[in-house]
């Protein structure tokens, strides 16, 4: 049994295909299949059933295939001890990171990082909370950046900064505030991300509520902050926003801008890693780097966590 086996285990664990993942681990279809077939005559075992279309892991392939990712994880961990000892910081590192969060948080700092680490080649996604959550559990990322607290038993969270909500109230919908309280808030006047957005998701736990009410004469599906913001200036609801985000708004636009009172209803976004912790020196970078550019811009000490799940109804 090899390390490169078990690689290859755990490639057509993933893509449920052995061409794919042949290619993926830039070998011949042959040479992986051989070597897999190698590993299942000396287990005396199938870890795939390949009668089925696509690719299916037996019960006992799904227990070896568990056990192969700790194995290859403890093997890769090797190879950091030797890098740290030698002080080098380089490398593969994959990181995912939410889209509310991507916009604004990656032009500051990722000039830095790459001037800081050249050797680092740094490959970034971008995804759902949930696809982030399901990928570092698999080892498809090393890191990601999101909204917590998570409550992952198998993931470390540290936090990065704490980003309060901010309301975009055109004037239509002001009626003279200045401050926003939770309780000011008509659940049928927001418009909202598409549902999977965990910033929705903080929106809707700060009204206590989990549906929109049925008088709104349309529904909104965007991914977009853009789009909020051009229905809310044509007179069609309010919006929220990160306060990254407002930071880069127009003059004309920053005017219907407004703050929630002390404790300010806020986010909290953390650099994820797995526990096992490895290429913990390339996380440490990152962190390191993130706070120093993040400090002179955001702040917020007395605020209000909230919850990044969706609320259970």
């Amino acid at each position: 049994m090899t390390i490169t086996q078990l690689n290859y285990v755990l490639a057509v664990a993933e893509f449920k295909n052995f061409t794919i993942a042949a290619e993926k681990c830039f070998v011949t279809q042959p040479t992986l299949s051989m070597q897999i077939q190698k590993l299942e005559e000396e287990l005396e075992v199938k870890i795939f059933d390949r009668n089925k279309k696509p690719i299916q892991v037996t019960e006992v392939g799904k227990k070896i295939v568990e056990q192969a990712k700790n194995i290859v994880n403890e093997a890769d961990r090797i190879q950091d001890i030797v890098e740290q000892q030698k002080g080098y910081i380089g490398g593969d590192f994959k990181i995912g990171i939410i889209p509310t969060v991507m916009p604004t948080l990656l032009p500051m700092f990722l000039k830095n990082f790459i001037k800081k680490y050249p050797k680092i080649n740094l490959v970034i996604e971008e995804h759902t909370t949930d696809e982030i959550i399901n990928r570092l559990q698999k080892g498809q990322l090393d890191a990601a950046i999101a909204a917590t607290p998570l409550n992952e038993a198998e993931l470390k969270e540290i936090v990065l900064y704490y980003e309060p909500f901010v309301g975009y109230f055109p004037e239509k919908y002001r009626n003279n505030l200045t401050e926003l309280t939770p309780d000011d808030l008509n659940l049928n006047d927001i418009l909202l991300l598409q549902d999977g957005h965990c910033f929705t998701n903080g929106i809707l736990n700060i009204c206590k509520a989990s549906k929109l009410e049925p008088s709104r004469r349309f529904e909104l599906t965007s991914g977009s902050f853009e789009t909020l913001i051009g229905l809310a200036n044509e007179g069609l609801g309010v919006t929220f926003l990160p306060y990254l985000h407002t930071l880069k708004l127009s003059e004309n636009d920053k005017k219907y801008l407004i703050e929630f009172q002390n404790p300010k209803p806020s986010r909290e976004i953390s650099l994820i890693f797995p526990k096992s912790e490895l290429k913990i020196h390339i996380i440490n970078a990152l962190k390191n780097t993130i706070s120093g550019v993040i400090k002179g811009a955001i702040a917020f000490q007395d605020v209000d966590i909230v919850s990044p799940k969706a609320t259970k109804k």
